[in-house]
């Protein structure tokens, strides 16, 4: 009995020994766990406080525009909302929502919107097109709109990690059931952890005698990628497991999918680490999350076990249909899709992106927009302010011109293929770099800019390095000959003006310096006009000679270009160095009726709470006479309508256009149209000969790039460059450089300041006949009514004027684009009236032509 109540009480003593130890171990655990709840939450508030992805300044393009009768359809314009943000209905920190109702669509900007809420557009489709646009604010109908900024790209710091966001909403289901198949089938059942997982996985470890086997959740990704270090320990496996507890009691399902979805790991592509499937999605495919296929979508959740494995998957496609089969399969068995799209989706190319070759993200743009930042911003700041920044660069023509140099490099890459089979059998042909660089001529805003062959080979940024411009240089030299007629110096030069274009030996400073023209060909006496058309090294620096170096020097500082060209004989072709950004700043001089449009880069930049706290206005400075902006802009036109530029209307663009080739060790083209100035640069980084002309090199992608941007709604519309007042239009026989007669068998017009023209009729064609007081009225009648306060002073009658007599004719208000020319009327009268003197001598005017016809393959 004794031993019975001593046994129980020693049953009993030790089973509330033992309670009391499991009491003091549950305690223990619970403290802990809640001291590392409470722990861990405070690391996810301060962690999760507006996401980390979302705080980065997110940088956009200029305003996409949308044309009554361009062709679009209904659905089109809905993509490109969704691509912008939009959303179906009203979502907070949209940029706006848009709905859709047949051949209708509304388009409601919200106050977090470029517009700032206002903007509202409806408008309607019809025929394959916008039949009508009208804004909902007013009600007015019109006849283009602007529509939400493209999203170019979150700036990134030193790491260069690179995110979009993207809303669960957004995701397609194509995506969520690849990824729920690769990575945790049962995400939208379990709280976090899965066990049924764990088990397998715990087995497989007990097998593997090691941690062989994960048993992560989506939950637990999320927890690791977002707090923890990528170590495998079970100590951060805990840890771990906390933080995905918690998470799943603070967000809902859907929150965290959107999470891993914008932060997952997805390899590297080029120098940028991609995160999340938004950025994965134009990183590998080139595409908006929302437009990818099964077979992209399952590639996309079948590189997560191994992204760096896969970021190279464009030049290895066979590790691209390792992961994505993996996943088809996956998807298979767990009832998402059937057989046939499993086999369907196999045979279907993957089509993924070079590395490096994202057009949608304008890589070189982008890092030009971020050095201009942080002049002014923290990196600290840009990271973490939300702030908005709103840029220049048209998404359009930013494709067009990754295109144009996709396809010139190629043809680059042919050409010195074939150099290198002929010269060095035994060596590998070098790869060229390329520079790519769009104004508005009118406005200086950059609109496109392509700044090398592969961002993700080389972030040099070609659009700002320094390189000889070679013959691009040459207008600037013109322009300095011509001005001198405006600044009434001597000698008065017109493009009429002729020189001796021969082997000559120039001496400056004790030094000689002999030049020689590409090809060493002359052509001996040959105008001004003709010498630019031919880009004839000697004879422009015979100009420069003859109007002083220093002049030239004068006037590339007058037009704001380096400050460090020296007058010397060599600055006539273009032996100092610029930048292509510089080139394309001077060309907006001659582009523009001689003022000069600074280059800009972003229009503004918001902050958080929509106020604007940088804002770049248009900056333009009238620099150059009018009249001499023209006359250089008539010599470019001939440049590419038949001299060493012709190759452009060889391949095809016919529009208005007027441009320079250019070659020193590299290949140069710059020119422009009414409304778009671009110029393009090829050659080597380490300064070795390209060995190919500007013709050859880089015009070829100038004319595509043109093709493109002109078959644009915004950009096809092309205008002829007109005649500011002061300019005087004539035709002259093109060998007496006099003025034409009927009796000139060949004639051709020719562009001068008032008061510039010959004023005496070909001798070699009957014109002394002329000469000998000709009526008033015939001279009326060939130079206008009101010529005659602008004709030459007596004592001058070969045309060549003293210095300093010339009206002066204001720079501050140019003649715009497209405005009515009174001195292109003139010309169109002087053209008809010379036919009324044919009876005087029986002869019969051909038609216009250039006394020249050059050989469109000249290879300048």
């Amino acid at each position: 009995m004794r031993l019975r109540i001593h046994r129980g009480f020693f049953l009993s003593g030790l089973g509330l020994g033992l309670l009391a130890a499991f009491l003091g171990v549950f305690l223990i655990a619970a403290g802990i766990f809640t001291y590392y709840w409470i722990t861990y939450g405070r690391m996810i508030d301060q962690r999760m406080a507006g996401h980390m992805y979302q705080t980065s300044a997110r940088v956009f393009s200029s305003p996409d525009r949308v044309f009554d009768g361009e062709t679009l359809s209904a659905a089109e314009l809905v993509r490109q909302l969704q691509h912008d943000g939009y959303n179906e209905r009203k979502v907070d920190g949209a940029p706006g929502w848009y709905s859709i109702d047949g051949g209708v669509v509304e388009i409601h900007p919200l106050p977090d919107s470029y517009f700032q809420g206002k903007n509202a557009l409806h408008v309607n489709f019809a025929g394959g097109g916008v039949s009508s646009i009208k804004v909902l604010d007013n009600g007015d109908v019109v006849e283009s709109a602007e529509i939400e900024p493209e999203l170019l790209t979150n700036l990134f710091d030193t790491s260069r990690e690179k995110r979009r966001r993207i809303r669960f909403d957004d995701i397609p289901k194509v995506l969520v059931n690849a990824l729920l198949s690769a990575e945790d089938k049962r995400f939208f059942e379990h709280p976090g952890l899965d066990f049924v997982r764990i088990f397998g996985a715990a087995w497989a470890d007990i097998r593997h005698e090691g941690i062989a086997q994960g048993a992560s959740t989506l939950t637990m990704q999320v927890s690791r990628s977002f707090f923890f270090t990528t170590e495998r320990t079970w100590r951060r496996k805990v840890a771990e497991t906390i933080v995905a507890l918690e998470l799943e009691h603070r967000f809902n399902k859907q929150q965290i999918f959107e999470l891993y979805a914008n932060e997952i790991y997805l390899g590297n592509r080029g120098s940028f680490a991609i995160h999340g499937f938004a950025e994965g999605s134009l990183a590998y495919f080139n595409k908006d999350i929302r437009d990818i296929s099964l077979n992209e979508a399952a590639f996309l959740a079948g590189i997560i076990r191994a992204p760096n494995r896969y970021s190279s998957a464009d030049r290895r496609p066979e590790r691209a249909a390792e992961a994505r089969d993996r996943v088809l399969t996956q998807m298979r068995e767990n009832g998402f899709i059937t057989a046939d799209q499993v086999q369907q989706a196999k045979k279907a190319p993957l089509n993924l992106a070079t590395e490096g070759q994202n057009n949608n993200d304008a890589p070189y743009f982008v890092d030009m927009v971020k050095d201009h930042l942080l002049d002014r911003f923290s990196e600290a700041e840009l990271l973490s302010q939300s702030y908005r920044i709103y840029t220049t660069l048209d998404p359009q023509l930013e494709r067009a011109a990754v295109q144009a140099v996709s396809l010139g490099v190629a043809n680059v890459d042919q050409l010195l293929a074939r150099k290198y089979a002929l010269w060095k059998k035994q060596n590998k042909p070098a790869q060229a770099q390329v520079a790519l660089l769009v104004l508005d001529p009118h406005t200086g805003n950059i609109l496109a800019t392509v700044g090398g062959r592969n961002y993700g080979e080389s972030q040099l940024n070609h659009v700002t390095a320094r390189r000889q411009p070679g013959s691009v240089f040459k207008p600037f030299v013109y322009a300095a000959a011509f001005d001198d007629v405006v600044k009434g110096l001597s000698p008065v030069v017109t493009p009429a003006t002729t020189v001796a274009d021969e082997p000559t030996t120039f001496d400056f400073e004790g030094k000689e310096y002999t030049p020689n023209n590409y090809g060493e060909s002359f052509h001996g006496t040959v105008t001004l006009r003709e010498a630019l058309t031919e880009s004839l090294n000697v004879a422009t620096v015979k100009v420069a000679e003859m109007i002083g170096y220093g002049r030239v020097v004068d006037m590339a500082r007058q037009l704001g270009l380096n400050d460090d060209i020296q007058p010397t004989p060599a600055v006539a072709l273009g032996a100092y160095d610029m930048t292509p950004l510089e080139v394309a700043a001077g060309y907006t001089v001659f582009a523009n009726n001689g003022t000069r449009a600074e280059p800009v880069l972003i229009d503004r930049v918001i902050d958080s709470q929509g106020g604007v706290i940088e804002r770049n206005p248009i900056q333009t400075r009238p620099v150059l006479d009018p009249r001499v902006a023209y006359q250089v802009t008539t010599l470019l036109e001939d440049v590419i309508d038949h001299g060493t530029g012709a190759s452009v209307r060889a391949r095809g663009f016919t529009g208005p256009a007027a441009g320079k080739t250019g070659t020193s060790r590299d290949g140069w083209f710059a020119g422009y149209t009414s409304n778009l100035l671009c110029v393009v640069w090829v050659g080597f980084d380490d300064y070795r000969e390209l060995g190919l002309s500007g013709a050859v090199a880089a015009a070829p992608i100038w004319t595509e790039f043109m093709k493109r941007a002109t078959a644009m709604p915004a950009y096809r519309e092309l205008n002829d460059f007109v005649a500011p007042p002061g300019i005087s239009v004539v035709e002259i026989d093109p060998t007496s450089l006099q003025l034409a007669t009927p009796a000139c068998p060949v004639t051709r017009k020719e562009v001068y300041i008032a008061g510039t023209e010959p004023t005496e009729f070909c001798e070699l064609h009957g014109g002394r006949m002329l000469t000998q007081t000709p009526p008033a009225s015939w001279l009326s009648r060939i130079f206008g009514e009101k010529k005659s306060e602008e004709a030459p002073p007596p004592g001058n009658p070969g045309g060549t004027i003293a210095p300093g007599t010339l009206p002066a004719i204001s720079t501050a208000n140019p003649a715009p684009p497209g405005a009515p020319s009174a001195a292109a009327d003139e010309d169109d009268k002087k053209s008809g009236l010379l036919h009324k003197i044919f009876g005087i001598f029986g002869g019969k005017k051909q038609d216009d032509q250039n006394p020249k016809e050059n050989n469109p393959d000249s290879p300048h």
